[in-house]
């Protein structure tokens, strides 16, 4: 597999980085793990508009999914070729809803599945391409999932959001690449059930045993030094910082 960073600023894009969003790629398939605000215009750099085969949204706050409001544009607005075919959208319950919400002015209340074919989430496996996948519900103000994808014999896991949690160490057991939010300083912020911070990324990670630890999702107010210092300190492994344009071959 092949992992591209298209963003990875928490809360709200940072003078260097969109929100988070990540490409995923094997066996020419393309998937892309969320879409946040300023993803779509960073995407193009490494992929076509019309070359993603399939989109999953982690969960519906704004910084992982308020970009498909655009994307929508570009698939049912296009020209050049005709309206672009529906591509699948895993999302929580409601992505619909609340994409039309988000755009406000769509045709009709069926424009977006004319371009989005929406598969809601559930805790569970199933298979998206060459990937096998499996969504787990995480801690977080809202339905929020992580993800663990599997393909060829190797694993990558992406946190979404969550504060710390016993699924989250499950869902990342033994995974060779641990795609974690480290939103919160440790000893700054405290508050449940919302984000972690880099030690507590640090401490999921050594828990599951993953191979390589891989810190994303900190906003422009979070010292990410700070944050990776303290996940070395408690994970012992590689620790790196997500930086917009940085690929991994998991």
């Amino acid at each position: 597999m092949k992992l591209t960073v298209v963003g990875c600023s928490g809360s709200f894009p940072s003078a260097e980085s969109a929100c988070s969003s990540y490409l995923v790629e094997a066996d020419g398939f393309r998937l892309l793990l969320d879409m946040g605000n300023g993803a779509l215009g960073e995407l193009q750099r490494h992929c076509g508009l019309y070359d993603l085969d399939a989109v999953l949204l982690s969960h519906l706050h704004p910084d992982h999914f308020i970009d498909m409001c655009g994307y929508f544009v570009a698939r049912y607005y296009r020209h050049d070729g005709g309206r672009a075919e529906a591509i699948p959208v895993y999302g929580p319950e409601d992505t619909e809803r609340r994409l039309v919400q988000a755009y406000d002015d769509v045709p009709d209340e069926k424009s977006m599945r004319e371009v989005f074919d929406f598969r809601t989430l559930t805790s569970g496996g199933f298979e998206i391409g060459p990937f096998t996948i499996h969504a787990e519900r995480v801690c977080h103000p809202v339905e929020a999932f992580g993800f663990r994808i599997e393909s060829g014999g190797r694993t990558l896991v992406y946190s979404g959001d969550t504060g710390p949690c016993e699924a989250l160490v499950d869902l990342a057991r033994g995974g060779d690449l641990f795609l974690c939010e480290a939103a919160f300083t440790h000893g700054k912020e405290d508050i449940p059930e919302l984000h972690l911070n880099g030690r507590q990324a640090g401490e999921h990670a050594l828990r599951a045993g993953v191979g390589t630890l891989v810190l994303t999702h900190i906003p422009p107010w979070t010292d990410p030094e700070i944050n990776q210092r303290d996940a070395q300190a408690v994970f012992g492994g590689p620790v790196e910082l997500a930086a917009p344009g940085i690929t991994y071959e998991v």
